[in-house]
């Protein structure tokens, strides 16, 4: 009888990493789609043993102890989530954005090939610089305009031909603080909301894509992949159907353009950084519509029936 994949994950405790935790344990986290199987296979309860560590637990930016850890606990396959996303931050703290997204991720992939290990490390639309007018695909020039795009940009370029990089953006969950949670606090709350309508991506849900990470555990690619919820939308788009979800009206969103925050954003946001899915959608299948992600999230988040999807 073959023993359990051994899976560590770092970043176990942000939005993703809890959900992924879930998920090899043979869960369903809150607002995840039971029914979604990209590779057809469910989850077998003693298929995965998984070692999640937070950044209480591991130090990214330890090349020594990142080399301890894993030659500890020799993991088979290494989720590498640990990441610095404060993107406004950055600008004022790029050494420590850096540090984590560029040096721990360089960290994680030499110790990875030291153990034997598949490493798959996880990266973001802001690679992009937005002026391509269309999705982009996995072979289309990088171009940050931001420190955490240009730092993630250097993690993906440390890692090994071997390695697994997955790229998604708009990454949100039930649980863990994201646009949704502010979304539906305003929306229940009575008060409405301004988003802009000038920046175009893809949603993540962080079941959905901690699910296809699942596959991509088992499956061991080599090279980058876009992993996101079907469908382009924009910030005002979403929050203007969180807010029909939660029966406001029309007057709950109003869009605006970026040059309109007050105060300014710190870092520059691409105009268009959509990612195109069809490499991973051709070998498995497409990541549910975003619309219905979206209202997993809000249906699981506040308990409410009755929504309109």
């Amino acid at each position: 009888m073959s023993r359990p994949t051994r899976v560590l994950v770092t970043g176990a405790g942000g939005q993703v990493g809890v959900d992924l935790v879930d998920v090899l344990r043979g869960l369903t986290p809150p607002g995840g789609d039971a029914s979604f199987q990209p590779d057809g296979r469910v989850v077998a309860d003693d298929e995965f043993e998984v070692l999640g560590l937070t950044r209480h637990d591991l130090d990214v930016t330890d090349r020594d102890a990142v080399f301890r850890s894993l030659r500890v606990t020799r993991p088979d396959v290494i989720v590498h989530l640990a990441a610095y996303t404060a993107v406004d931050r950055a600008e004022e703290d790029a050494t420590t954005c850096f540090a984590v997204n560029e040096q721990g991720t360089e960290s994680m992939s030499l110790a990875a090939s030291d153990v034997g290990a598949h490493l798959i490390a996880i990266s973001t639309d802001y690679v992009f610089d937005g002026t391509k007018g269309a999705a982009y695909v996995e072979y289309d020039e990088a171009h940050p305009l931001s420190v955490y795009g240009a730092s993630k940009r250097e993690g993906e370029l440390r890692c090994s031909p071997s390695d697994t990089i997955v790229r998604t953006s708009w990454v949100m969950g039930v649980r863990g603080a994201n646009v949704i949670h502010v979304i539906a606090d305003r929306a229940t709350s009575g008060a409405n909301v301004r988003f802009v309508d000038d920046q175009t991506g893809t949603v993540s849900a962080a079941s959905d894509l901690a699910r296809s990470l699942v596959t991509l555990v088992r499956e061991r690619p080599s090279g980058t992949w876009h992993v996101a919820n079907s469908g382009a939308t924009t910030w005002f788009t979403v929050a203007a159907y969180v807010g029909g979800l939660l029966l406001r009206g029309e007057e709950f969103a109003t869009p605006i353009a970026t040059s309109d925050l007050v105060p300014a954003p710190l870092a520059t946001r691409p105009p268009r950084s959509d990612l195109d899915t069809q490499k991973f959608a051709s070998h498995w299948a497409s990541l549910p519509p975003w619309r219905d992600a979206v209202a997993r999230l809000v249906v699981d988040r506040t308990g409410r029936e009755g929504v309109v999807r």
